[in-house]
């Protein structure tokens, strides 16, 4: 039988957020990429510090709330 997944725990609720970090990095991390591609040697720091945290952040918070999961249970 399948879990309830109605009842959210306050774990899982952060999930969303892990995935969409991650998104966000990978996205900046394509950026750099297409932008060193057509040429462009200077990029904005905002852009690859982006892309330096956000995607190690986001895959951090989502093994994080994994693993506080499968212990719960």
């Amino acid at each position: 039988m399948l879990p309830n997944m109605t009842a959210a725990s306050p774990h899982s609720r952060l999930m969303p957020v892990a995935v969409g970090l991650f998104a966000l990095g990978m996205l900046a991390v394509l950026a750099v990429f297409v932008l060193f591609a057509v040429g462009h040697g200077e990029l904005p720091v905002w852009l690859s510090s982006s892309a330096g945290l956000l995607t190690p952040l986001g895959l951090g918070l989502g093994l994080y709330v994994l693993i506080r999961e499968a212990r719960a249970r």
